[in-house]
């Protein structure tokens, strides 16, 4: 009867074998360690080997499998929520900007509109630059948590690397609260619109039209035509004189003894007449207006007119101003200054007139005679000291005994 099995097989074997042939025994080998590097040198060390990676594999392939799937599931969402992000900030910063034909801003657009003036233009840049900054720090944000999620399914220990990151931060901090200070200014300076591109402005240590308006530095182009570079933490006060409306203010000068109503009254015709001409007529956003004198002399006397322009156009509709009243009070006959006469008469006994006569006759503008001088008086002590010490003369004796 035969015998089933590996026992049978085993059984047969054992029986045909001659008692005189002793069976080896089986070479005792050192058991391997996990962490043994120890490259196999016989069969049974190669086979233990392979029974032992096999074992690992099989007890920690599910937990490969596991955070393979854990790290690309939080990859694609913080890529998809990212893109998310972006797309309403997008469509967020879509609804600030001016429509065309828009002749009031919406809720959000609002919150970007110049005080009184509403420049769509601004308005863009404005929110191109919030768009930026707004974009820049959700990515930060949303990669930089996915990448501590991913280091954390990985195995690693976060407590030491969050450790380390908050002194290094504390260092950098530090190091670079320049830089900090920088980038947190320009970001309120966006935002609350302090100055935009093309605006005149004065930032205390340099003056001129702004070029480029960056989170840590502003570029200006001075009156020289130089170009500035600004931190803008180092800015303390700003003078924007392209925000809003300028002031146009001339003063003109008449003569003392013209008359002022006369004299207003031309400049008032002049000036209206101007405002209603092309292209003061956008540039003039209010009536000129005659503020009064502004000083009186000896001679003359200053009137100050002042008008509300379109921003930085102040200086402009000043100069064309100046021009035309001018030419009006020419036309009229109005003189600028009262014209002085010299007074001959204080030369008397001299014949001539001397340099102080005409000083003492300047200064006394506006008179027809000037008092005379006190060096013309001969008898007065100023004109005795300043007579020349006459020449000495020789005694009769020397002259006669010289050969």
């Amino acid at each position: 009867m035969f015998r089933s099995g590996a026992a049978g097989l085993l059984a047969d074997a054992s029986a045909t074998t001659p008692a005189s042939t002793p069976v080896p025994s089986p070479t005792p080998t050192a058991p391997q360690s996990p962490l043994d590097l120890r490259i196999p040198t016989s069969a049974q060390e190669v086979s233990d080997t392979t029974r032992q990676a096999a074992g690992w594999f099989d007890e920690h392939w599910q937990d490969w499998l596991a955070s393979g799937i854990r790290i690309v599931f939080i990859i694609v969402l913080a890529l998809v929520l990212r893109a998310m992000v972006r797309k309403v900030i997008t469509q967020l910063i879509t609804r600030m900007l001016p429509d065309e034909g828009e002749e009031e801003p919406s809720r959000l657009g609002g919150l970007l509109a110049n005080t009184g003036v509403v420049n769509p233009e601004r308005r863009r840049q404005r929110a191109e630059a919030i768009g930026s900054v707004l974009r820049s720090v959700a990515s930060f944000t949303i990669l930089g948590t996915a990448a501590l999620m991913v280091l954390s399914a990985l195995g690693m220990n976060l407590a030491p690397l969050l450790a380390s990151a908050g002194v290094a931060g504390v260092a950098i901090g530090f190091g670079a609260r320049n830089l900090v200070t920088d980038f947190l200014s320009g970001v309120f300076m966006i935002m609350e619109d302090q100055y935009g591109v093309g605006d005149e402005i004065d930032t205390g240590v340099a003056t001129g039209t702004v070029l480029e308006v960056g989170l840590r530095v502003t570029k200006l182009r001075g009156a020289g035509g130089e170009i500035w570079y600004i931190r803008n933490g180092e800015v303390k006060r700003i003078a924007n004189m392209s925000q809003g409306w300028s002031t146009a203010s001339v003063d003109v000068q008449v003569g003392y003894k013209e008359d002022l109503e006369r004299v207003e009254a031309l400049i008032t015709e002049t000036a209206e007449a101007m405002a209603k001409e092309a292209p003061y007529d956008e540039l003039v956003w209010a009536p000129f207006k005659i503020l009064g004198v502004e000083s009186v002399a000896a001679d003359s006397v200053v009137l100050r007119i002042e008008a509300r322009t379109a921003p930085g156009k102040s200086l402009s509709v000043a100069r064309a101003l100046r021009q035309r009243v001018k030419r009006v009070l020419d036309e009229a006959g109005i003189k600028v200054k009262e014209e002085v006469p010299l007074a001959a008469a204080a030369a008397a006994g001299t014949g001539t007139t001397t340099a102080a006569t005409v000083l003492a006759t300047a200064a006394v503008p506006g008179t027809d005679a000037a008092p005379p001088s006190a060096l013309s008086d001969p008898s007065s002590a100023g004109y005795k000291a300043a007579t020349p010490i006459p020449a000495p003369v020789r005694p009769a004796d020397d002259t006669a005994k010289a050969p």
